[in-house]
């Protein structure tokens, strides 16, 4: 008897189980439809009532985090990110950048930073990580552009979104999300407000605006308006739209996405015709927010279409004269990242502002600005506060000749969701850096400065910027700009050994300099040993690099002056991979540096090489550590000795 109780006990269990897990199923399914679909206020209200009624699990907590991530609901994401995190680790590389970045919207800047080494530690070639790591005081150089501008709300937002203000005219043309009326039937499932409407306030006599109305029945239809760019005769017009049937009813992709596109209308007879979508639009991605060149010859704009960077990038395309467009050009990595680049304007001095989350800011999307004519090396500079905050900022515009504009962020403090801010630039970029490097040349042995001696600054690939020599008191001046990466300074003078000081990413010009240790050639012959500083070798290659190649002369060097003399070479990595992948990478480093060395006239029974893995760190960074970029980088080298003369 008591066998079939328990029997029927556990079927009882069995079957509450079974429809425990069926009924979780079942919601699930309805929720990750929506998120799948975008519908992120519908997702985020099914997936909260199933954490209510006891559900938690990694794709739950992920979907939440990401949901209000794409709301610009940091602390909501920054929420249900710790709780996928304290559940586990095995999640997707892109989550510990979102939680960074909702950490630094909570103006938690030291936790963003840990999660974000952690996320250089499983994504160590992205680009966004090398932005951060090559800027560990990013927040010192925000602060260091922070104050240049006066910023005003405007009186015209409303307590919906507002935002991707223009200039046309005297008038000021934006995209709102208010109820006129005619759109409360009309609700974006992405974040549970009225479609968007391209709407034009006209200015008062004292300087501000009022009167607010649709800007124009023909360009406004049953789907989104937003972002408009006007040529400057007023005639001309591009703007944003989802992809529809002639603006009456949404067109979808397979996955139920409607995608936005860019359309051009012509103001003739007072009326907006001729509307037109351009020809580089897709059913399959989004192209959206344009922007013109001063001499209205391009146009940029945002896309998410296959060749990009990451979620969204900003885009270049040539307008002939005869109206036809060029082949979308991606403007590269030194703008695009992996994260979101958005929003493009381009002033009459062709300074490119943009908004991104990609490049270290202060959380969530900031606004930056480039030199488009610099060949693809400018700075790209943070506004810094108070355009930038600790929210979303963007759709940043801007009129030369007054250098007053407009732009739009979702801080706290304002009127609704996102609300138009008027600025007024009281100090202006500075794209042109100068600097100087000191330094002083010294004799390693016994410590007197050497005067005389030939000092070379080598950039990135490889070519001599400038070259002095050290005056009576063994010192030199290097004039610097500071927009050029330079990889090492390089010393020689005759009958001694040279030294080469490398310039990396954290280096003070300001406060440090450089000393440069020649050693005696008799010296070293008596030493019967040459100890060379280490050669640095990339995350997961073997290749030896520029900067190893001029390392490596001293070597060549020392080795052709004691034609007897034998070098051993020992090779090593960082702890990242598996230790058997790291002792055949370790091998290959150590054959490529010798081969390197053959290739320079070096017989091979003179030289030894052997890789040692990971074996020997010169720091703790073991696989349980969270390291730094440079600090691997430390471990992964070859070193030499000479081992016979």
């Amino acid at each position: 008897m008591m066998t079939t109780q328990f029997k029927n006990i556990g079927i009882i269990f069995a079957l509450f189980a079974f429809t425990f897990c069926s009924a979780q199923q079942r919601k699930t399914k309805k929720a990750r439809e929506d998120y799948q679909s975008y519908a992120f206020q519908e997702a985020i209200g099914k997936y909260e009532a199933m954490v209510k009624d006891g559900y938690a699990d990694k794709e739950i907590y992920s979907n939440l985090g990401n949901a209000n991530y794409y709301n610009a609901n940091y602390e909501e994401a920054a929420k249900w990110y710790k709780k996928l995190f304290e559940l586990t680790d095995e999640v997707d590389s892109g989550h510990f950048f979102r939680y960074a970045q909702s950490l630094k919207s909570l103006g938690d800047y030291k936790t963003s930073d840990t999660m974000m080494e952690k996320y250089a530690k499983v994504s160590s070639n992205e680009n966004r990580v090398t932005k951060f790591q090559d800027n560990v005081d990013y927040l010192k150089g925000i602060e260091e552009q922070s104050g240049r501008y006066t910023i005003k709300l405007l009186a015209i937002n409303s307590k919906v979104s507002d935002f991707a203000p223009s200039m046309y005219r005297d008038q000021l043309v934006f995209s709102s999300a208010r109820d006129t009326g005619t759109t409360a039937l009309r609700i974006d499932e992405w974040n549970n407000q009225p479609f968007l409407d391209l709407y034009v306030a006209n200015k008062n006599d004292v300087e501000s605006f009022d009167t607010v109305e649709k800007l124009s029945k023909e360009l406004n239809a049953n789907t989104h308006e937003s972002s408009t760019a006007f040529t400057k005769d007023g005639n001309t017009l591009y703007f944003t739209r989802n992809n529809s049937e002639t603006g009456r009813r949404f067109s979808q992709d397979e996955k139920g996405v409607s995608r936005l596109k860019i359309y051009k209308a012509e103001y003739l007879d007072g009326v907006w015709k001729n509307i037109v979508e351009l020809p580089f639009n897709s059913e399959d991605y989004s192209t959206a927010h344009p922007a013109l060149s001063a001499d209205e010859k391009k146009l940029y704009f945002s896309s998410d279409r296959p060749d990009t960077f990451g979620e969204s990038d900003i885009y270049e395309v040539v307008i002939y004269e005869d109206g036809s467009y060029g082949e979308p050009k991606n403007l590269g990595p030194r703008i695009n990242t992996e994260g979101r680049e958005t929003f493009p304007f381009v002033t009459e001095e062709g300074i490119l502002y943009f908004s991104s989350d990609g490049h270290p800011g202060l959380g969530g999307l900031d606004i930056f600005a480039t030199q488009l004519s610099t060949n693809g090396s400018g700075a790209v500079l943070n506004l810094g506060r108070p355009v930038n905050s600790d929210e979303d900022d963007l759709s940043f515009v801007q009129n030369s000749v007054d250098r007053q504009g407009f732009f739009a962020s979702n801080r706290p403090g304002g009127m609704g969701s996102d609300d138009i801010y008027s600025f007024v630039e009281n100090k202006p970029l500075s794209f042109k850096c100068k600097k100087q490097l000191q330094g002083v040349t010294k004799n390693k042995e016994d410590g007197t400065v050497l005067t005389n001696a030939k000092i070379k600054l080598i950039n990135a690939n490889g070519i001599e910027v400038t070259s002095t020599v050290s005056d009576a008191n063994g010192g030199f001046t290097l004039p610097i700009d500071c927009l050029q990466k330079l990889k090492v300074v390089k010393s020689e003078k005759e009958d001694y050994e040279g030294d080469i000081f490398e310039i990396n990413s954290t280096f003070n010009f300001d406060a440090n300099t450089v000393v440069l240790e020649l050693q005696p050639l008799q010296t070293v012959k008596k030493r019967k040993e040459l100890v060379i500083a280490p050669i640095y070798f990339d995350f997961n290659k073997s290749a030896v690099r520029l900067d190893a190649q001029l390392n490596i002369e001293k070597i060549i060097d020392y080795l052709r002056k004691y034609p007897k003399a034998k070098l051993r070479i020992e090779s090593h990595t960082d702890s990242r991979a598996s230790k058997t992948f790291n002792q055949q990478l370790s091998v290959r480093r150590a054959q490529e540096t010798k081969a390197y060395l053959v290739s320079k006239g070096i017989a091979t029974d003179r030289i030894i090489a052997k890789g040692f893995g990971e074996s020997n760190l010169v720091n703790d960074c073991d696989d349980r550590a969270v390291c730094s970029k440079q600090a691997h980088q430390l471990n992964r080298r070859s070193e030499f000795t000479i081992v016979d003369e």
